[in-house]
């Protein structure tokens, strides 16, 4: 039996994760059944949607991982040996057996990539789960409209980086993001298009957001949750839009604000709206055409920050919880 080098959970997080709740080990890899196919992972995603899943119990919409078993999440590699018709030695195919550095994958659950529309990092990035996260919490649940003032938390992330620039090129009349340090504010103004970028990390949020969205917001998708969610709130116009995609803040140390601040919702009669991206899968193909397009064309930047090894992943998924990275977090796991 083939064997393969994973990353294992070896510790449930206290509130914040550190590298070492994590540790490398080695796994069987089962034997191939038709429809199946050995994958060597080139790249895999760092998303902080792991953080959520190594606490004990479970989540309504996923597993969560066991101390003792190994991770998974989405990953990209290189056929090398197939007993699927539809998965050919030598495609690239994306699937969700990440973190390991070799993956036997099911035809029924991989995706064969189009290297010629996008290359490999982009089908994990802007044209992967992270771009589809921000195009269906734009268009679908968050109803973006011609003109809209838009806020995005997290803005230099993966999904935030990718929300401002689709929004920008959907439209939208102004973009504004919240960001960590004055390098990634920079780099989301100076190349990623949008109008402002608030550095929470040396500015107070709630006292600058007003200051730059002063006839309030019409659709702000949230990323962070907590204090920026609190002041948001504030600040939307009445019968404004909330896409809710993630609250990062919630795994920081941090005191929250009391839910008292929701009344603002009634006040101004919003709309506030929880998705997983998954609901709206009927829309991939059209996602995947436009955003090829705004890629070949160069009106996309795609930014991946890439550590190096398996063994890197747990650092590198502690850099992203605390917003180190720029854009789209990967680990590269082979040429």
């Amino acid at each position: 039996m083939k064997q393969t080098t994973a990353v294992i959970l070896a510790a449930h997080p206290a509130q914040t994760f550190v590298a070492s709740d994590l540790t490398l080990g080695t796994i069987d890899l089962p034997e191939l059944t038709p429809g199946t196919a050995l994958v060597r992972n080139q790249y895999m995603s760092l998303d902080p949607s792991t953080r959520g899943r190594m606490d004990p119990g479970e989540k309504q919409y996923t597993t969560n991982f066991e101390i003792g078993s190994p991770l998974d999440g989405s990953a990209i590699g290189i056929v090398e040996e197939s007993a699927s018709e539809l998965l050919p030695v030598g495609s690239t195919v994306r699937h969700r057996l990440g973190w390991r550095e070799y993956a036997v994958v099911d035809d029924a659950t991989a995706t064969i990539c189009d290297l010629s529309l996008a290359p490999t990092v982009s089908w994990l990035s802007s044209m992967g789960q992270t771009g589809f996260t921000a195009y269906a919490g734009l268009l679908p649940v968050g109803q973006l409209a011609a003109g809209d003032t838009v806020l995005v938390t997290g803005a230099g992330g993966a999904v935030g980086s990718m929300v401002g620039q689709f929004a920008r090129l959907l439209g939208a009349g102004r973009v504004i993001g919240s960001a960590g340090g004055a390098e990634k504010c920079t780099w989301l103004t100076n190349e990623c298009g949008f109008d402002e970028v608030i550095n929470y990390r040396d500015e107070d949020f709630a006292t600058e957001l007003p200051k730059l969205a002063p006839e309030g917001i019409d659709l702000f998708f949230d990323n962070v949750g907590g204090w920026q969610f609190a002041a948001a709130l504030h600040n939307m116009k009445i019968r404004g839009r909330i896409s809710m995609c993630g609250a990062v803040s919630n795994f920081g140390t941090q005191e929250q604000p009391s839910i008292a601040v929701l009344i603002e919702a009634v006040l101004r009669r919003l709309t506030i709206t929880g998705f997983i991206v998954r609901d709206y899968e009927d829309l991939r193909p059209e996602f995947e055409k436009k955003v090829s397009g705004w890629l070949a064309s160069g009106q996309l930047i795609d930014r991946a920050t890439i550590a190096e090894g398996i063994g890197a992943a747990g650092a590198g998924l502690e850099g992203l919880l605390s917003g180190a990275n720029f854009g789209k977090a990967l680990v590269r796991l082979s040429d």
